[in-house]
């Protein structure tokens, strides 16, 4: 008697010849975004990449990101990439797995709960109403970096909403989130083999970034001790908590400055990138930029935002939501399985780095018609409804969906509400954006415009 193997059972995975090694080096180092689109596009929604000692399973599809993310999460961890930049992140929320995460994740995530949120768009407007003050007292004159001040804001809104502080009079906080940040792509993209007493330029800044970020840590938990005992309940407070149940002072220590300096790297820069794109997208798209001041304008008239001024900027909503498709955040998501698996049919051996990429995955001409075009009216709700759910994954998804996303959107739709009815941005003659894949999809070289107030 003879069986019938499933078709399933008989499929192999497609990718480029062990000869085409060097190029996809060069791009992985040079061109990561470059190097997904290229085998989505060439070789499909299932693809095998060898990479020098590395062997990537990149999946494109809907189903396949559900799978990996949510229906059988418990069997794929952090892989490729994070699991080498956790020697510059440490231990924080992004890169911890297991009993620690869940640690972390229940102390932060009562911080992000519904009620708080109109206490938090408090904030954010009035960190939006003073960017938009300093950027009338700059309109006529010469190029404003963008990028610098988006940042600045949302690092002003992540302070006050989740750690009660301003991080305002911490200056060192850019340069060191920026070595901290290199030095994670170098760990990715050298798999960790370069010691780290290595004396590289950007090592040396690691070293001294990790000791100026321990200094704020240090300022911030005693502050917060001197200040009321810590008897607040935001993330600051809660964490100083959680540490100190830590038996060994050091690992307490330690654990506080890896979580802090995650929550406000991943918190405040994803935003901010959001919010960079957006303003060059407006420009490119004189005919939504005027939607979106004219929502402005009818909502709000010439008044701070409410929270529950959420449900009437619809369309601006819409705009946030296109822009995070074209150019999701976070634009890569790496497991590492636990377990042999199968991916539709295909064999995934356990050890295997699998990779989902949101930003090839928005682009799946499948799901998406004319996928590079910036249309967010395809976010409207008769038309998103009919899109599979994990076609669209901006904050990935399962149970390590980001945990700030509600904030994240208020945010980004209320300070581009605030920006489009105050101000005219445009990027300088000659300027095009280009993205740079970094843990977050930022802007190579920022964003450098000019401001006329309207």
């Amino acid at each position: 008697m003879t069986t019938t193997v499933p078709t399933t059972a008989r499929r192999a995975w497609t990718g480029p010849p062990r000869t085409a090694t060097p190029a996809m080096l060069r791009k992985l180092l040079k061109d990561r975004i470059g190097l997904m689109s290229w085998a989505a596009n060439t070789y499909g929604d299932a693809v095998k990449l060898s990479i020098g000692p590395v062997t990537l399973y990149f999946v494109n599809h809907p189903d396949h990101a559900k799978h990996v993310l949510t229906d059988n999460a418990d069997n794929y961890h952090k892989g490729f990439g994070l699991a080498q930049a956790k020697r510059a992140l440490g231990d924080g929320l992004l890169t911890s797995e297991g009993e620690l995460w869940r640690k972390q994740r229940k102390v932060i995530q009562p911080a992000f709960q519904h009620r708080r949120m109109a206490r938090y768009a408090d904030v954010v407007t009035d960190e939006a109403a003073k960017l938009v003050a300093r950027l009338r007292e700059r309109g006529g004159g010469g190029p404003v970096q963008m990028t610098d001040e988006l940042t600045g804001l949302t690092l002003g809104v992540l302070g006050r909403t989740l750690l009660d502080a301003d991080l305002g009079g911490f200056d060192s906080l850019g340069e060191s989130f920026e070595a901290v940040q290199d030095q994670a792509m170098f760990e990715a993209t050298t798999l960790s083999k370069v010691p780290v007493w290595v004396p590289l330029p950007k090592q040396v800044r690691l070293r001294r970034a990790r000791r100026d970020l321990q200094r704020v840590v240090d300022r911030l938990v005693t502050g917060r001790e001197v200040r009321d005992g810590g008897s607040d309940d935001d993330v600051l407070s809660r964490l100083i908590v959680s540490t100190r149940q830590e038996t060994d002072h050091r690992v307490g220590r330690q654990r506080m400055r890896d979580e802090l300096v995650t929550l406000l790297l991943a918190g405040h820069e994803t935003t901010a990138s959001t919010l960079g794109w957006t303003l060059w997208l407006l420009d490119r798209h004189p005919e939504v930029l005027e939607r979106v001041r004219a929502e402005a304008v009818q909502v709000l008239g010439d008044r701070a935002p409410k929270y529950e001024d959420l449900h009437g900027l619809t369309y601006t909503s819409t705009v946030i939501q296109e822009v995070m498709r074209l150019y999701p955040p976070v634009w890569m998501l790496s497991r590492l399985a636990q377990a042999d698996d199968r991916i539709d049919g295909l064999p995934i051996p356990a050890g295997a780095n699998v990779m989902v990429c949101p930003y090839t995955l928005h682009r799946h001409p499948a799901f998406w018609d004319d996928p590079e075009r910036f249309d967010p009216d395809r976010f409207a709700p008769e038309v998103h409804a009919g899109r599979p759910r994990y076609a669209y994954i901006p904050f990935g998804a399962g149970p390590r969906f980001c945990v700030g996303n509600h904030l994240g959107m208020m945010e980004a739709t209320f300070v581009i509400a605030m920006l489009a009815r105050e101000l005219r941005l445009a990027p300088v003659q000659g300027y095009e954006a280009s993205a740079e894949p970094m843990l977050s999809l930022r802007m190579r070289g920022g964003l450098p415009m000019t401001v006329t107030p309207l």
